[in-house]
């Protein structure tokens, strides 16, 4: 071990912490050393010069120019197969059209094939032997190197979204996507947001004010996701600055090898650990950097539970490791480069190099116990035993390494249910109470809603009180009553808090003014659908909220353009569909609005609020009957619709 390795070693240690949560014991496991360990590991990363914000990103091309053979090999990695325009070459999948995906759920077929070189996906339902519907959208990008899947994404004026198809590669087969099954596919409306392109890719130029519109997006994860931003670098070698670097790092661009093995995994978790990722106030997914630690960023939450543990999420491969116990005996310096060359693709690594790997620490002292047949069956390979191939609780058709190293008996004792006991951070030791509260509430809204939940939340947000960011703290607090629903206490936390209202933007002006709206605040809530609007000009969502308050405040003419404006800016965005031809009915333009209607539910044919625009527009022209047919058949798909119902009945 080199003296680098041996003197973080010594700064290293093992640490656990054992908490108790609102009635329930909660583990935290985390590679994450404690007091001035983590500051002395903070000073050591700050000296690699290229953090500083002034250092700009190049791009792997110019990386090739000095690094050509790294550069030819890491893009045969998964990372460097990451994301890439759409076509035949880099696609895993079967285009030959044959196979149908039908989601039983929505009565939808979905078919891949290609034409003219490129990809598309058809979505089309059928009544009988006829064709009732049918969309044909292009597809942009592939994301996946293949190696498990393939996704697909759309790309509408640089709005991205994921499509209703996924290619599993293990399997041969189509399917819906992960989370679009059961009910859930919500089609071609997924939001690809920044969390999602900024780990599947390399950083995008995203459109300031908006969550998933991108001025221009790269193709795989690059050199400088692990190196930090390469210009200083590339600005002292033309300048003929060259560095020994068997005597020593080179500052101007990091090398993760150099780095302590705290810094090394934060390099590794920010995109192999994903989450409920809690941003820390005033950060965005663009600001971690090689050489800092992940937690100064975000903090990374996961759910634990008691009983069995067999069940875990496709990139949760620090959490595995970092429970095993060759990384507690190895003094926490067992890391992911440990054995992985991130250069190489493991596809064509031999499992003598793994082997080699756990060489390092199982000598001849400490033998294999197998009987030597046993392990000639095996191949001698340590992996197949002790790092099993197992299915992930998150995404289907896919099996992968477990990185939790384990003896086998160890991985068979299981108990008879998985009981949630809390969720844990993988990589902040002690997240504060607002860090803690922010994490519940994203919890609840995201993956588990249950209100035991936003009774955690509840318990870190009173323990925030005094924090020193008080706009963070109110807009967190705005948050937990909104997921309520409790618009009497949110009004009183906006009158006790008044500057720090009038500060609000983007989601949390939103969520402030859906609470005014139910209590028919009419006015204060289309300023704070304005402060949202001002906050994020490109989230369609609240254009279309500020929209639909202006009509409410008899403003038609505000809302006609706000809406003609946002299907300049997306063509396919239903709900604006929806209401500018609502609108263009009360201005007596009837076929307007039967043109936005009809489109509408072209691209979504179970809109309801299109259907029941339908109906209000046949009885605009007096055809009753043909309304009466219409409702029949809203109520055969939706039997509880209300509006439907009286509206039937008034027309008996």
């Amino acid at each position: 071990m080199n003296e680098f390795k041996q003197k973080h070693r010594r700064l290293l240690r093992w640490t656990s912490w054992v908490g108790v949560l609102l009635g329930s014991w909660w583990l935290v496991v985390q590679c994450q050393p404690s007091g001035g360990q983590a500051q002395a590991d903070r000073d050591f990363g700050a000296q690699f010069l290229n953090l500083h914000d002034s250092v700009k990103y190049v791009g792997k091309e110019v990386c090739r120019s000095c690094h050509a053979d790294i550069y030819d090999s890491f893009l045969q990695t998964g990372m460097g197969r990451s994301f890439g325009l759409a076509d035949l070459h880099r696609s895993k999948a079967d285009w030959s059209g044959h196979e149908l995906v039908y989601d039983e759920k929505l009565n939808l077929y979905y078919q891949a094939f290609t034409r003219d070189s490129a990809l598309f996906m058809r979505e089309f339902r059928l009544e009988g032997k006829d064709t009732v519907h049918q969309r044909i959208a292009q597809i942009s990008y592939i994301v996946g190197s293949g190696q498990h899947t393939n996704s697909h994404l759309m790309n509408i004026n640089g709005f991205v979204y994921q499509m209703p198809m996924t290619y599993y590669t293990q399997e041969g087969r189509w399917d819906l996507p992960p989370g679009f099954e059961g009910g859930n596919n919500s089609r071609f409306t997924r939001t690809i947001q920044t969390e999602c392109m900024t780990c599947h890719n390399a950083y995008p130029t995203q459109v300031p004010g908006s969550e998933h519109k991108y001025l221009k997006v790269q193709e795989g994860i690059d050199c400088e996701r692990c190196h930090g931003p390469g210009a200083l670098h590339v600005q002292e070698k033309l300048a003929g600055k060259i560095v020994d670097t068997a005597k020593g790092p080179d500052y101007s661009i990091v090398n993760p090898k150099r780095l302590p093995v705290t810094l090394q995994m934060s390099i590794c978790q920010r995109c192999h650990m994903q989450g409920n990722a809690v941003l820390k106030p005033g950060k965005s997914f663009f600001d971690f950097k090689p050489g800092m630690m992940l937690e100064d960023v975000v903090s990374v939450f996961l759910p634990r539970y008691e009983g069995d543990q067999s069940n875990f999420t496709m990139a949760s491969h620090p959490d595995r490791m970092m429970q095993s116990d060759c990384f507690k005996k190895s003094g926490e310096q067992l890391s992911c480069i440990s054995c992985h060359n991130p250069h190489k693709s493991i596809e064509i690594t031999p499992s003598v190099h793994y082997n080699n790997a756990c060489g390092q620490c199982h000598t001849e002292s400490d033998p294999c116990s197998l009987p030597m047949g046993q392990r000639l069956s095996a191949q001698n390979n340590c992996v197949s035993c002790h790092m099993p191939k197992s299915g992930t609780s998150d995404i289907p058709h896919v099996t992968i390494t477990d990185h939790w190293i384990r003896k086998p008996d160890q991985q068979s004792q299981k108990k008879a249910s998985s009981i949630f006991t809390g969720i844990a951070s993988i990589n902040e030791k002690r997240p504060e109470a607002l860090t803690m509260a922010t994490a519940w509430l994203q919890y609840y809204e995201r993956f588990d809603g249950k209100r035991s939940h936003l009774d955690s939340a509840a318990f870190y947000l009173r323990k925030a009180e005094g924090h020193p960011n008080q706009q963070a703290w109110f807009e967190a607090k705005v948050h937990w009553l909104f997921l309520r629903g409790d618009a009497d206490n949110m009004l009183r936390h906006i009158k006790q808090h008044p500057g720090l209202a009038e500060a609000t933007a983007g989601w949390s002006a939103y969520r402030i003014g859906e609470m005014q709206l139910q209590k028919q605040q009419m006015v204060e809530a289309n300023q704070f659908f304005r402060k949202a609007v001002e906050g994020m000009p490109e989230q369609l969502d609240f254009q279309l909220k500020l929209a639909i308050s202006e009509m409410q405040l008899n403003r038609p003419l505000e809302a006609k353009r706000r809406l003609e404006q946002l299907l300049k800016q997306q063509p396919d965005y239903v709900p604006a569909m929806t209401n500018l031809g609502f609108i263009n009915l009360q201005m007596g333009e009837d076929k307007e609005a039967e043109r936005l209607y009809r489109l509408a539910l072209r691209l979504d044919p179970d809109n309801q609020a299109a259907e029941m625009n339908m109906v209000g527009l046949m009885l605009y022209r007096g055809q009753n009957a043909a309304a009466k047919i219409k409702l029949q058949q809203i109520l055969k798909k939706y039997p509880g619709h209300l509006q439907a119902q009286q509206i039937l009945q008034s027309l008996s």
